[in-house]
């Protein structure tokens, strides 16, 4: 982001003009929700309605991100617009946190808490071999599952995205030294692991359907490893694609070695995605 004042003068903050990016999002949304609420009541105009606001999303977010990016390539934000988008930015990541942390405790409740007072209980009461210890098989009437073990693939991807956070590391480097093909070349080694992680993530899901028997259904073992492993594989795929846009803009000349938050935002987002799988390889694949 550029500065649009001269040296030695008050910034003034930056006042966007009206924009209809805001209602068009909010109208997506509605789409969404709605063609949502239809199509699981099997009502034919569903399917395509979530279609409609998926689609109509994608069109906002380019068309207001465009805007924004213009808005900061013309020069016209101050260092107090950047300092705002800086609060914006760590209040996100905040409440993705929260986020995360809620399934963590539904975990920890579900593992630590229930599981032993269950175990206290006349077995009677719930199924007949019931065994307090984790992961829980759940009634008889359930199918067995197998628990999901570190090794291979887990560890491996635990490799990739440590290394992804190097790579990355070392692009933020190259760009506030401006070595323009240093900052390209480990922008794209950056997303090519976290695609390889994804890959990787994509083929142990099927190994737990196909041969461990391990589903979304699973009881609550089930539950809480596809939630939190398939919620974080949901933001290494919104982090790849920030890093892939931050990557064409890098390519296009954007961004400065003394202006550029976008990039410094969307690497907040990337390491903050491998702090939240290395808890989820010790808790989930682990303990």
């Amino acid at each position: 982001m550029s500065a649009s004042h001269a040296p030695g003068t008050t910034p003034a903050y930056f006042i966007p003009a009206p924009s209809s990016w805001p209602i068009k999002g909010s109208f997506a949304l509605f789409c969404m929700a709605i063609g949502a609420a239809t199509w699981f009541n099997d009502l034919p105009p569903g399917y395509w309605l979530v279609i409609f606001g998926f689609a109509m999303l994608v069109y906002m977010l380019f068309g207001w991100f465009g805007t924004v990016i213009g808005e900061s390539e013309s020069g016209q934000y101050s260092h107090k617009v950047d300092v705002s988008f800086r609060w914006s930015m760590s209040w996100f990541i905040f409440s993705e946190v929260m986020f995360f942390a809620a399934f963590f405790g539904a975990l920890f409740y579900a593992r630590n808490i229930a599981l032993p007072w269950l175990s206290d209980l006349d077995n009677k009461l719930l199924w007949p071999d019931f065994a307090g210890q984790w992961p829980t098989a759940g009634p008889e009437a359930f199918d067995k599952f197998g628990k999901m073990s570190p090794f291979p693939i887990p560890a491996i991807n635990t490799l990739l995205l440590l290394t992804s956070g190097v790579t990355l590391t070392i692009a933020h480097h190259a760009l506030k030294d401006n070595k323009r093909g240093v900052l390209l070349l480990f922008m794209i080694l950056t997303i090519a692991l976290g695609a390889l992680f994804l890959c990787l993530q994509a083929y142990e899901y099927h190994e737990a359907y196909t041969e461990l028997g391990l589903k979304l259904t699973s009881g609550i073992y089930g539950s809480t490893f596809f939630l939190l492993t398939g919620f974080h594989g949901f933001h290494v795929t919104i982090g790849a694609i920030m890093l892939t846009v931050i990557a064409f803009r890098c390519a296009k000349g954007h961004f400065t070695p003394d202006h550029h938050f976008a990039f410094e935002a969307a690497a907040w987002y990337w390491h903050f995605v491998d702090v939240v799988w290395l808890g989820l390889f010790i808790v989930v694949y682990w303990l």
